[in-house]
Parts: C-alpha cells; sequence; structure tokens
C-alpha cells in the first residue's frame, strides 16, 4: 500500500512539473504575440505608419541598441540616452542646456520623448517633419553627436557585432543610413505614454482627489486651447511672450516668416512634473514659476499668441490645483519598463 502511495505522489509530482514546463515553454510565445506597437483607445491614429520599416522584436532591439550607443557620436562619448534619460521621461537630467561631445553646451532644452509616432513634425522649430529624418539632427549637430553619416556608418560597418545584428534585423549586408534611421525609430516609436493616473481615471480604474479633479477642471478652461488631450499638445507653434528680445528666432528660422518670429512648438505635457526645466531654453525650473509666467505674465510682443493674453490669471489655490492635475500625467510605468531601458 505504501508502495502505491509513493508511486502516486512521484506521478503527481511529474505530472506538475511537466505543466510547469509547458508553462515555462508557452510564457514567453504569448508574450511575443501580444509585444509591438499598439494604439490606445483614447488615441488618435498616429502619423508613423511604419511604412517600408515593418516592426519587428529583432528592429526594435537593434534600435535600442543604437539609442544607447555612444559610437554613433564623433568621439564615441555621446549617445541619444546622454541627454534622454528614461528615468526623466526621456528628457535631459534635469539641465537647461544638454552637453555635447567634448563638453560643448547646447542652444537649446532637450525635449521628452514620448508618444513620437502622433508627432507630424519635431524640433523646437519644427525644423524636421519625419520620426526617421529627426536622429539626423542631434548626430550631426557639431554642438550635439558631431558625427557625419558616412562616419557613423563607417564605423557600424567595421563592426562584426552591428552587422551581424543588422543582417538579423534587416536582412543587409551593408548598414546603409536608410538602415540606422529606420532601426532608431523603431525603438522611438515605441515610446509610448498612455498609462497615466490622468489615462486611468479616464478610464474609470481610478478616482482623483478633489485637488486633482479642480486642477483638471481649471486646466480644461485654460490650457486645452494649447496642450489638447490625451497627448497634451496640439503641435502648433506659439509666441507666448517669454520675450520682446531673443537671440532664438524660433520658427522663423525655418519659415522665414518674421510673424513666426519667437514661436515655438507647444510641447506634450506628459511627464511635465519629471522633464524639468522648461520652455526652449529650460529658464524655469519648477511648475510654480512656470505657471506665474506662463499664465500670469506673458508679454504683450507683436506675435505673442492672442489667447494668452486673454488667459485670466490664477489665485495661489487654483495654481496648486492645477499642478496637483499635471502630477497625474507622470507615467510611472513607461520610465520604469525594462525593455526601453539601457541593454
Amino acid at each position: 500500500m505504501k508502495v502505491f502511495s509513493l508511486f502516486f505522489c512521484l506521478v503527481l509530482l511529474a505530472s506538475f512539473l511537466a505543466c510547469k514546463k509547458d508553462e515555462l515553454v508557452i510564457k514567453p510565445y504569448v508574450e511575443e504575440e501580444t509585444w509591438g506597437f499598439k494604439i490606445p483607445s483614447t488615441f488618435p491614429q498616429p502619423d508613423y505608419k511604419f511604412e517600408n520599416n515593418e516592426q519587428t522584436r529583432l528592429r526594435f532591439e537593434l534600435g535600442r541598441l543604437l539609442f544607447y550607443d555612444p559610437i554613433l557620436s564623433l568621439n564615441n562619448t555621446i549617445s541619444c540616452a546622454s541627454c534622454h534619460a528614461q528615468e526623466h521621461g526621456f528628457a535631459d537630467h534635469n539641465v537647461a542646456m544638454s552637453t555635447g561631445i567634448n563638453g560643448v553646451q547646447t542652444t537649446r532644452n532637450a525635449p521628452s520623448l514620448s508618444n513620437l509616432a502622433w508627432y507630424p513634425n519635431f524640433m523646437w522649430d519644427g525644423g524636421v517633419n519625419h520620426l526617421e529624418v529627426q536622429p539626423l539632427v542631434p548626430l550631426t549637430n557639431p554642438l550635439e553627436m558631431g558625427e557625419s553619416i558616412l562616419g557613423i556608418l563607417s564605423k557600424l560597418n567595421a563592426s562584426s557585432f552591428y552587422k551581424n545584428k543588422f543582417k538579423e534585423a534587416y536582412d543587409v549586408d551593408v548598414i546603409t543610413d536608410q538602415k540606422l534611421l529606420q532601426a532608431i525609430a523603431q525603438y522611438t516609436s515605441m515610446l509610448i505614454s498612455a498609462n497615466t493616473k490622468y489615462d486611468q481615471y479616464i478610464a474609470g480604474k481610478v478616482d482623483f482627489t478633489t485637488s486633482e479633479k479642480n486642477g483638471l477642471t481649471l486646466f480644461r478652461n485654460n490650457c486645452v486651447a494649447c496642450h489638447t488631450e490625451p497627448l497634451f499638445t496640439d503641435f502648433s507653434y506659439r509666441n507666448i511672450g517669454l520675450d520682446t528680445i531673443s537671440e532664438d528666432l524660433g520658427r522663423e528660422l525655418i519659415t522665414q516668416n518674421p510673424t513666426d518670429r519667437r514661436k515655438f512648438k507647444v510641447p506634450s505635457l506628459r511627464n511635465v512634473a519629471i522633464t524639468y526645466p522648461y520652455m526652449h531654453d529650460g529658464r524655469y525650473f519648477t511648475l510654480s514659476i512656470l505657471l506665474d509666467r506662463h499664465i500670469n505674465g506673458a508679454l504683450d510682443t507683436e506675435s505673442t499668441d492672442p489667447f494668452l493674453l486673454s488667459v485670466s490669471p490664477l489665485s495661489p489655490t487654483e495654481k496648486l490645483e492645477i499642478i496637483e492635475f499635471l502630477k497625474t500625467l507622470t507615467d510611472f510605468y513607461l520610465i520604469g519598463d525594462p525593455q526601453f531601458s539601457q541593454p
């Protein structure tokens, strides 16, 4: 009888281990099937369509490697991630201006990177109109990464590691500028911020505090004309009355139209609480100062947006409530997701 009981227990244990083994085999397959670019239910259709750049896991991982590799800079010291850190919402490390190769300081604040697949254009002045082309600016800017495309391709093609990675991802024997840029886009297009407390509140999964609810109401009454939900930008260019005179002409540098003088792209407010300092030149380090100057203190210049001049001043309580709401736009899932971290 004891022998039978022991045999029965061993059979059960073997069956249990077999099930566990099957689960371990099946689980990665299920995860791989569910992985990929997904449009959040509240978001519009993205601008980037993955045309001629079908998304695959191998291509994404290649883009991730490139994003974190300083080999893309002239002296192999600066990577894309150097100025776009995951823990800071893919903005810089809370500095006004980034530092490029040889310690040179840039002239504009590094913007946060999220939801880029929905952007029709890029840079503070909108000088780039395609996600795959955007990296060309920091890669070749002498104040940033300072390298030439020919220099980058020469280094990558001399690397057996990257030759193998591009072969696996794109089935090419020679790494070209097109495949380089497409690979980076595979990674940056996946930096989707859509799982904040705000998003969960809109989905009915959590509730807001009284201050957060009041802040949302105030935000919708005063800010959505430019910072439109759910992306929290309308992608327009506006002069918000920061200066009467400025060395940086903003959008005018691209259009050569004087009416665009000192206009800059309306940035998304997603992750705004952790991506300070603010504005194109990083002049404001706190949300409190930002609201004071942005809503309560816009300068009346020849091209200041009329809407800002008509906004009613905020009381101290209202300002605090808007800040409480803005904190709900922090996406802790994005900034903590290991699939976007340094390989």
